[in-house]
Parts: C-alpha cells; sequence; structure tokens
C-alpha cells in the first residue's frame, strides 16, 4: 500500500490525470474509428493534413508543430500511412531538405469514410458530458497546449 504523500500526488499529478484522460478518450475514438481502418492518430494526421490547400502539402516539420508532435513520432507514424498508399512524402522543390507530406486521392477518400467514424465519437462524448462540456474542455486543453510550460516547443 502507497504511503500517504505518494498517493494524494498521484492523484493531484497533472500530467498523470490528463495522461489517464487521453487513454480513456483515444480507447473510444479507436472503437469508432475501427470499421474505418484507421486509429485516432492516423486520422488525426490526415485531417490535419486535409486542412491544407489541395494544391499545398505541409512540411514534416509544419506538421510536426501543428500535431504537437515530434518529428520522429510522426514519421515513424506516417510509414503506414504511406505503405497503405494513403500519404506521400516527397522533397519540397522549393528547398531540397524538406520533406512534404501529400494526402493521397485514396487518404482523401479514406479520410472521409473515416469522419463519419469520428462524428460518432464526437457524439458520444457529447452525450456523455454535454455540448457545452466538451466545448468548455476542448478550450481548456487549447489553453494547455499553448501554454509557456518553460519547455521547448516541439
Amino acid at each position: 500500500m502507497p504511503n500517504r504523500s505518494a498517493l494524494l500526488d498521484s492523484i493531484a499529478c497533472n500530467c498523470s490525470a490528463l495522461r489517464k484522460a487521453a487513454r480513456r478518450v483515444s480507447l473510444l475514438y479507436d472503437r469508432c474509428l475501427a470499421p474505418s481502418g484507421l486509429t485516432i492518430g492516423q486520422y488525426a494526421i490526415l485531417a490535419e493534413i486535409a486542412l491544407c490547400p489541395k494544391d499545398e502539402s505541409p512540411t514534416l516539420t509544419s506538421l510536426a508543430q501543428a500535431l504537437v508532435m515530434d518529428r520522429t513520432a510522426l514519421s515513424h507514424t506516417l510509414k503506414p500511412l504511406e505503405r497503405d498508399g494513403l500519404v506521400r512524402i516527397g522533397r519540397d522543390p522549393r528547398d531540397r531538405r524538406a520533406k512534404l507530406v501529400h494526402l493521397t486521392a485514396r487518404g482523401r477518400e479514406q479520410a472521409a469514410v473515416a469522419r463519419s467514424c469520428w462524428g460518432e465519437a464526437q457524439a458520444r462524448f457529447s452525450t456523455a458530458f454535454g455540448d457545452d462540456q466538451a466545448i468548455a474542455l476542448r478550450a481548456l486543453l487549447r489553453l494547455v497546449t499553448d501554454a509557456d510550460l518553460g519547455e521547448p516547443r516541439l
């Protein structure tokens, strides 16, 4: 049995609380997205790329920044999407050092299928917590994401 101090630290740990909540919500979204063949992490990447105008593609660095991910972790997550023909990674003709991440036609189709599954997860979350609470939670989490915590940004 942990001592009282360790127990209180565990209960009050912001990171632990966020990670537990993130795992719980990710499980909901992954289960809803399962028929699409994508995980919530993969869908988030495709959806972020799809926000770009059709004739523009984000660089690996800008995509990682938008997703608040390490570039190495993003590259690892992109591999199965590239293998399955959902994205294409190529050199930027304007800057040969940069890599561009292109959403393929198949990727756009897969993202559209996944979007309806994602909508189901959104609805289930809102039903459980209420629309106003869900909106307030997203606003609070945006503050956390944008906060200066004294650490270098990814």
